[in-house]
């Protein structure tokens, strides 16, 4: 669940685009026939672009699942991290379904239908780094929660981390909580998270932070990688992935939360999840 609050450029960049665009809210209701879905492509399970360049993965079939419920042909397009808020505000597509987390920032500019998915955070390093050999006493931290466990966490992380440089994607809530929780520990930032991977295997970078799918599917390309520490899950990291929708758009809106409902309902979500990730990633 990336992704993700946006960057806090780009939200005040656009917060006068969204007054404009609510104040514009009250258009007449559209029938919506068509709906044009922007991925990214390159964020596996979640979404990825085969050899082909063909658009695929969890969100890629969820959305034309959804679709269907909603009785409208659905268009799936690429669209780089960065530019996917800026693009929907700007018409080029209707919703974005790209593991982006539903968090406050954002719903100062967009809105959201769902949500539909959540996944903790996670850490991967080298096998032989002493990162991979630091032992945490839980499997996972809830941030939403107030836990003396939270605490000791993230300072025994800190500890772990200093000196060190983490790779994060740009834009993202895994960029947000190094901000916040682990401000002292350096950090650099990638167009995607791959190429922190990349970076991670050269040596450039002593860990890499993603969600648990994106950072697993990397290490899993690699032998000599593994993941490391608990998962991290809410607060600063978001309630959950959703689809983001102009506020304009009200109607696709309910759309949108009714086939999720359903899709939650009949157990497609949790056949895909199942199917991407090996595990169930829906909101019960």
């Amino acid at each position: 669940m990336k992704k993700i609050v946006a960057a806090k450029k780009i939200i005040g960049a656009l917060a006068l685009g969204a007054i404009v665009a609510a104040a514009g809210g009250a258009a007449e209701a559209k029938e919506w026939k068509k709906v044009r879905v922007a991925t990214e492509g390159a964020y596996a399970p979640w979404n990825a672009t085969d050899p082909s360049g063909k658009l695929i993965g969890f969100e890629v079939d969820l959305a034309k699942e959804l679709c269907k419920k909603m009785n409208a042909e659905c268009e799936i397009v690429a669209q780089d991290w960065d530019g996917m808020i800026p693009a929907l505000q700007q018409g080029k597509y209707d919703a974005i379904m790209a593991a982006m987390s539903i968090t406050d920032e954002r719903e100062k500019v967009i809105t959201f239908a769902g949500p539909y998915g959540t996944e903790p955070s996670m850490f991967g390093t080298m096998k032989n780094s002493p990162l991979a050999q630091v032992k945490f006493d839980a499997e996972r931290i809830d941030l939403a929660a107030d836990a003396p466990a939270n605490k000791a966490a993230i300072d025994k992380m800190a500890e772990a981390l200093k000196g060190k440089t983490v790779g994060v994607q740009t834009s993202t809530i895994q960029a947000n909580f190094m901000e916040k929780h682990l401000p002292k520990v350096s950090v650099r930032t990638y167009d995607k998270l791959d190429n922190a991977g990349i970076d991670l295997a050269a040596g450039r970078v002593d860990a890499i932070f993603g969600d648990r799918s994106a950072t697993e599917a990397i290490v899993k390309t690699n032998k000599d990688m593994t993941l490391f520490g608990p998962g991290f899950a809410r607060g600063v990291l978001g309630k959950g992935v959703g689809v983001g929708l102009r506020k304009a758009d009200g109607d696709l809106k309910e759309l949108f939360n009714k086939a999720i409902a359903e899709a939650n309902k009949d157990g497609t979500i949790t056949k895909l999840s199942t199917q991407h990730f090996g595990y169930d990633i829906s909101i019960k």
